[in-house]
C-alpha cells in the first residue's frame, strides 16, 4: 500500500493519480486578486482564490478533464475546459466587467466561494489553498452568509489567511505554521476477532509532524524584489498493529496423520490411495514446514492461529515553489519536491521485509503575455522515482536449496521458500520479491491561449520521455498449488511432494523499457449568450508501445486459430508462420486516437436558478502497454518461464518441479500484435435549482461506453474431464476486444450554509457491466502467478472459447451509494447565538462539528473452482456450477451457502457467473471537532479531533468465495474499528 501512495504522489506519467495545475486572472492586464476559481468534474467541484498576483494554484487535481470557471463581482463569468496531466499549460483568464443591466439582473444573496482550511495529514500547496474532495459542491456557500462574514478559521468555509478582515495584524509579509497529527492506541477500540479468539491490543502509535513558511525572499542591500516562496516540510512516523488470524497444519497433519481432518462439509475427509487416512512426508515438505508456524487457538471454529502483527513506517516529504514575475508580461514560476519512506512490515510467518521508496519532482515554466487577450506558456518537467524492496530471506538463508527444491534462483538476492498455495483455506507461504527499480519522466509542454470577442481559445501540445528500468523478476523463487488433485486434500498432496501446478518466470532480471508520449489539443470556450455557454474541442493522444534498450522482448507469432505458434524476438528477422512484420516493441503502434469533447451550460429560464449542463467527450487509455511489456522483458530465451500442470507426461514434485515439459510452450505469454489502446465515451446530463429553505437540488446522469478493453485467456485450453486439442497450450494470450459499460443516476440535495448548519444528502444508483479483464480483475495477470485461495476477481477468461460468458458486473459495481454529510459552526447568524458574548461566547463561538455517513451495498464477488485450467498449469479462474439452492441461504455463523454450488460436469466449464456474489454492505460514520484559538493578532492555533468509525461498527470488507475451502462463506477482512486522531497547528 505504502508503494502505491508513492508511485500516486511522485510519478509524473498518464497513470499518475493527481498533478498540480496553476493559471493567472488579469483585468487589462493587472492581477486579479481574490476571484473565485472552481474547477469541475462530473460532479465533483474543488474551488481555490486568486492570490495578490491573481494566480491561483489546485495542488493535487485527479488527472483527466476539469471544467476550470472564474467568478469575480461585476465582471462576466469565464469557463475553460482544460485536461489536467502533469505538467499541463497554465491557463490564463482575461476578466471583462459587466454592464449595469447584466449586474442588477445577477445580484443574489450569495456571493462567492471561500476555499477551505486542508488537513493536516499532507503538505498544503502553495498560495491559494485548494479544498479537498469530500466538499464537493458544499463549496458553492459564499463569502456572505446571511449578512454577516464567516472567519472561523476551522470551518470549511472560512477566508484564506492575509485576505479582506481575516488579515494579520502584524506588519509580516511572510505566512507559515507548524503542527502534528497523533494516533495512539490507547484512545483507539480494541481490534476485531476473525477467529472469534479474544484479541489483546497490541501497542501502536502514528505521528505526523508538518511546517510551513511562504512570502517574498528580500536580501538587505542585495535583493529587494525577490520571488516568493513556499516551502512545506512533513515527516511521519507511524508504527502499526493489527492481529492476522491464519488457519496453519495440525500437529496431526505435520506428522502425516488427516484421521481427524475434516472436509468444508464437517465430515472427515477420505484421501485417494491412503486408505488409513495417513501419508508419508517428503523431504521438501518437511524442511518447509519448519517455517509455520504451530496452532496457537483452540475452539475456533474457522480458524487455529492468530498472531499479532507490527509494521513501521517512516516518511519525510518536503514541497517547495518559487514564482517571481518579471515586468507586466512574464512570469516565472516552478518547484521541487521529494519523498523519502522507508518501511518494514512483517508477515504471517514473522518474515520481515523493508521497502525504501525515494521520490524527486521538479519543474520550470514561463508565461507570458503578448496582449492582455494572448499568452502562451512554456513549461518542463521531470521526475524520478526510486524503490529497492529488500526480502527477509535475501543474503540469509537458501531455504530452496537446503529443502532440495531444484530449477528455481538460488542466487542470494533470491534467497528463500518457493510460493506455496493451498485450496483448503491453509494460509499460503510466501514472501516478498527482490527489486531495485528505478523510474524517470521528462516532459515539455508549450500551449497558447488567446480571447475573442466571446471566445477563449487555447491549445498546446505535450511531449514525455518515460523510462522504466527494473532490476526485478517476475518469479523467480517459483509458485506451487496444490488443490488436493492427489490425495483428496490439499495440505497432503503437499506432505507427499506432488502440486498440482507449477510456475517459474525468472532470469534477465535487468529490464530497460522507454516510451514516448505525444499529444495536442485545442479546446473553444464560446459565451454565445449569458445564458448559454459551448465548450468545443479536439485531443490527439498517442502512447507508443513500449521498446526495451537491448532488444530482450520476446512475443509468439501465431497461425490462425491458434494451431502453431513460433517464438519472435525484437530487432530479429520473422520466419513465415504468418508473414506478418513487427516493430521493436513487436506491438504495432495505434496512431489513430483523435478525442473530440463537447460541453454546454444552459439556464433555460432567465432569471431562474435552473441550470442545466451537458456533455460528451471520448478518452483514451494511453497508458496500457507497462504491464504486458514487463511480461514480454522476461520469457524465454532470454529467461527460463513456465507454467505446468502436473499430469503423466509432465510429473511434478516438490524437489524436481521447475523443469520445462516438451508438451507446454517455453514462453507463457504473447500479445496481439495489432493490440489498440482502448477508449472510453462518456456523455452526461444534470440539472440544478434552488429550493425553498436555503436548498439546492441536483439531479444528474452519467453514461460511459468502453470499447476496446484488454481481454486476457489461454488459448487451447479445455474443461476438466475433456479432451486436449493438440494444439500449442500454456501460454495466456491478451488481445483488445473487452467492452464495458457503466450507468448512473445521481439527486443531491444540499443545505446552504444557514445559522452556522450546512448539509447535504446524495444517492447514487449505478451498473456496471464488463468483459474487460483490466476492469474486471484490475488488471491483466501474469502467468505463474497464481490466484491465492482469498481472492475472487480473476483477470483471465475461464473459457477462451466463450468470451461473452465473462461479461458480467465490474468488481466496482456498487449498485447503491449513500453519502449524508453535516456540519455545523457555532456562533453564525441570530439562530446561531452569533451574538453571544462574555465568557459563553468565548467558551462557545467558533466551535466546528462535522460528521459524515456513507453507505453502499456490496461489491461483486467470484466463486472460485480451486483446480488447475488443464493444459496450462494455471490456477484461479475456474468457476463452480450452480445447483439452484440459494447463495444467501448460509449455514449459522457464515454468510455463503456452499450448497449452492456443486462441481462442473465431466468436460464442461462451470455455469456461475463470474462477480454473480454480492459482497458485504459497506457501512462508515465518522465525525469530528474542530476550533481555531486565536491567541494575539499574528498566532492562532488550529485544534481538531477526527473519529473514525464513531459507532465501532463491525463491517466486513469481503466474504472468502473459494468452493470447498472450510473457509467458504466466512469473512475474509474487516473494515477497522474505532480510532481517533489529534490534530494541532499553529499558524502565524
Amino acid at each position: 500500500m505504502l508503494l502505491l501512495c508513492a508511485l500516486a504522489w511522485l510519478v509524473v506519467t498518464r497513470a499518475a493519480l493527481a498533478s498540480e495545475y496553476r493559471g493567472v486572472v488579469t483585468f487589462g492586464g493587472l492581477p486579479v486578486p481574490g476571484a473565485v476559481v472552481t474547477a469541475s468534474q462530473g460532479g465533483k467541484k474543488i474551488v481555490a482564490l486568486t492570490d495578490m498576483r491573481g494566480v491561483y494554484a489546485f495542488g493535487d487535481l485527479p488527472d483527466g478533464r476539469w471544467t476550470i470557471s472564474i467568478e469575480m463581482m461585476a465582471f462576466e463569468s469565464q469557463k475553460m475546459d482544460v485536461a489536467i496531466a502533469p505538467g499541463g499549460p497554465m491557463a490564463a483568464f482575461e476578466l471583462k466587467l459587466m454592464t449595469l443591466e447584466q449586474i442588477r439582473s445577477s445580484m443574489k444573496p450569495v456571493a462567492g466561494v471561500i476555499t477551505p482550511v486542508p488537513q493536516f495529514k499532507g503538505v498544503p500547496a502553495a498560495g491559494p489553498e485548494t479544498a479537498t474532495d469530500d466538499m464537493k459542491e458544499k463549496a458553492a456557500d459564499g463569502m456572505l452568509i446571511n449578512g454577516s462574514v464567516n472567519n472561523a478559521a476551522t470551518s470549511k468555509y472560512t477566508l484564506a489567511q492575509a485576505f479582506g478582515n481575516n488579515r494579520n495584524g502584524g506588519k509580516t509579509l511572510y505566512n507559515g505554521g507548524i503542527g502534528f497529527n497523533l494516533d495512539n492506541s490507547v484512545l483507539d477500540a480494541q481490534p476485531y476477532s476473525l477467529s472469534g479468539a479474544p484479541v489483546s491490543k497490541a501497542s501502536y502509535n502514528r505521528f505526523t509532524g508538518l511546517f510551513t513558511l511562504g512570502g517574498p525572499i528580500k536580501i538587505p542591500h542585495l535583493l529587494r524584489n525577490g520571488p516568493n516562496f513556499f516551502v512545506g516540510y512533513q515527516w511521519t512516523r507511524d508504527r502499526d498493529a493489527s492481529t492476522l488470524p491464519a488457519l496453519v497444519p495440525t500437529a496431526l497433519q505435520r506428522s502425516g496423520d488427516f484421521t481427524q481432518t475434516l472436509d468444508a462439509s464437517g465430515n472427515p475427509i477420505v484421501l485417494t490411495g491412503y486408505p488409513g487416512g495417513k501419508v508419508p512426508v517428503s523431504g521438501p515438505a518437511l524442511k518447509l514446514l519448519k517455517l509455520y508456524p504451530s496452532p496457537n487457538l483452540v475452539g475456533s471454529a474457522r480458524y487455529n492461529y492468530q498472531t499479532p502483527i507490527v509494521s513501521n513506517t517512516h516518511q519525510d516529504s518536503l514541497q517547495s515553489r518559487l514564482n517571481k514575475q518579471i515586468g507586466r508580461k512574464d512570469n516565472v514560476f516552478g518547484g521541487f519536491s521529494f519523498q523519502s519512506s522507508r518501511s518494514s512490515a512483517p508477515n504471517l510467518f514473522a518474515f520481515i521485509d523493508t521497502t525504501d521508496v525515494l521520490g524527486l519532482i521538479a519543474n520550470v515554466n514561463w508565461s507570458h503575455r503578448f496582449s492582455p487577450r494572448l499568452g502562451t506558456t512554456l513549461g518542463y518537467q521531470f521526475s524520478r522515482l526510486s524503490t529497492k524492496a529488500v526480502p527477509y530471506w535475501e543474503n540469509r538463508t537458501n531455504i530452496s536449496g537446503d529443502a532440495g527444491i531444484t530449477g528455481n534462483n538460488q542466487d542470494p538476492m533470491n534467497w528463500g521458500p518457493p510460493t506455496l498455495s493451498f485450496s483448503s483455506g491453509v494460509s499460503g507461504l510466501t514472501d516478498g520479491q527482490a527489486a531495485f527499480n528505478r523510474n524517470r519522466t521528462e516532459g515539455i509542454s508549450p500551449s497558447i491561449q488567446w480571447t475573442h470577442r466571446g471566445h477563449t481559445l487555447s491549445g498546446g501540445v505535450d511531449f514525455r520521455r518515460q523510462e522504466y528500468n527494473y532490476l526485478s523478476q517476475q518469479n523467480p523463487r517459483g509458485w506451487f498449488t496444490f488443490t488436493g488433485a492427489t490425495t483428496g486434500n490439499a495440505v497432503a498432496d503437499f506432505l507427499v511432494g506432488v502440486p498440482a501446478t507449477s510456475a517459474l518466470n525468472t532470469g534477465n532480471p535487468d529490464k530497460y523499457l522507454r516510451e514516448s508520449v505525444y499529444d495536442a489539443y485545442f479546446t473553444d470556450d464560446w459565451r454565445v449568450s449569458p445564458q448559454f455557454t459551448l465548450q468545443a474541442g479536439v485531443r490527439w493522444e498517442y502512447g507508443a508501445p513500449m521498446t526495451e534498450l537491448k532488444n530482450r522482448l520476446v512475443n509468439l507469432d501465431i497461425a490462425s486459430g491458434f494451431t502453431a505458434v513460433r517464438q519472435i524476438v525484437a530487432g530479429t528477422p520473422v520466419g513465415p508462420l504468418t508473414g506478418q512484420t513487427y516493430p521493436d516493441s513487436l506491438v504495432k503502434p495505434d496512431k489513430t486516437h483523435v478525442q473530440p469533447r463537447v460541453g454546454l451550460s444552459w439556464r433555460p429560464i432567465p432569471g431562474s436558478s435552473l441550470v442545466v449542463r451537458a456533455g460528451y467527450g471520448i478518452y483514451a487509455d494511453t497508458s496500457v502497454y507497462q504491464s504486458s511489456t514487463l511480461q514480454l522483458a522476461q520469457q524465454a530465451p532470454f529467461a527460463k518461464s513456465l507454467s505446468v500442470q502436473n499430469s503423466a507426461a509432465c510429473p511434478l514434485t516438490l524437489a524436481n518441479g521447475f523443469s520445462p515439459c516438451s508438451t507446454t510452450t517455453a514462453n507463457t505469454f504473447a500479445v496481439d500484435p495489432n493490440f489498440r489502446v482502448g477508449y472510453a465515451q462518456t456523455w452526461n446530463v444534470s440539472a440544478q435549482k434552488d429550493l425553498p429553505g436555503s436548498l439546492q437540488g441536483t439531479l444528474s446522469y452519467l453514461g460511459i461506453k468502453g470499447t476496446r478493453g484488454t481481454q486476457e485467456f489461454f488459448p487451447n485450453s479445455y474443461a476438466i474431464g475433456g479432451a486436449a486439442t493438440g494444439a500449442p497450450v500454456g501460454f495466456a494470450y491478451l488481445t483488445s476486444n473487452g467492452n464495458s459499460t457503466r450507468e448512473q443516476g445521481q439527486v443531491q440535495l444540499r443545505r446552504r450554509l444557514h445559522n452556522g448548519l450546512t448539509a447535504s444528502l446524495q444517492y447514487t444508483y449505478s451498473k456496471s457491466i464488463d468483459d474487460d479483464s483490466s476492469l474486471g480483475g484490475q488488471g491483466p495477470v501474469a502467468p505463474g502467478v497464481t490466484t491465492t485461495a482469498s481472492s475472487s476477481n480473476v483477470a483471465i477468461a475461464q473459457d477462451w472459447r466463450n468470451l461473452r460468458g465473462e461479461r458480467a458486473r465490474s468488481t466496482f459495481d456498487q449498485r447503491h451509494l449513500l453519502n449524508a454529510t453535516a456540519q455545523y459552526t457555532t456562533g453564525q447568524g441570530i439562530g446561531g447565538h452569533t451574538l453571544l458574548s462574555g465568557w459563553r461566547g468565548a467558551a462557545y463561538k467558533e466551535w466546528t462539528v462535522q460528521t459524515t455517513l456513507v453507505y453502499g451495498s456490496g461489491l461483486p464477488e467470484t466463486p472460485l473452482y480451486p483446480l488447475a485450467l488443464p493444459g496450462t498449469g494455471y490456477t484461479g479462474n475456474l468457476r463452480p456450477s450452480m445447483t439452484g439452492a440459494s447463495v444467501t441461504a448460509a449455514p449459522a455463523g457464515y454468510f455463503l451457502n456452499p450448497a449452492a454450488y456443486t462441481a462442473p460436469a465431466a468436460g464442461q466449464f462451470g455455469n456461475a457467473g463470474r462477480d454473480s456474489i454480492t459482497g458485504p454492505n459497506s457501512f462508515s460514520l465518522n465525525a469530528s471537532a474542530a476550533r481555531t484559538f486565536r491567541l494575539d493578532a499574528r498566532f492562532n492555533l488550529d485544534a481538531r479531533v477526527d473519529v473514525t468509525n464513531v459507532l465501532n461498527h463491525v463491517t466486513y470488507s469481503a466474504w472468502t468465495t473459494v468452493y470447498g475451502s472450510t473457509l467458504f462463506g466466512s469473512p475474509a477482512a474487516t473494515s477497522p474499528m474505532r480510532s481517533l486522531q489529534t490534530t494541532v497547528r499553529l499558524r502565524f
